[in-house]
């Protein structure tokens, strides 16, 4: 079991982790946020040429399509 300390130890605790903490910077977070966006839409695109692929293939494949 863990042992108990006070508010005030955990607080002092906390403050020296968070100081450890290398932050960002604003242009890493710039490029990783446009990153973030560009996979996303690469991500949709395929997806949404995937959908139709396959939806196209089973409805090739049951006659459903002609």
């Amino acid at each position: 079991m863990a042992t108990k300390t006070n508010p005030f130890t955990f607080l002092q605790q906390v403050r020296t982790e968070v100081s450890k903490v290398v932050w960002p910077s604003r242009r890493e977070t710039a490029i990783t946020t446009v990153m973030v966006f560009i996979m996303a839409v690469l991500a949709s695109l395929f997806f949404t040429v995937a959908d139709f692929g396959l939806s196209w293939g089973v409805s090739f494949l049951l006659g459903i399509g002609r």
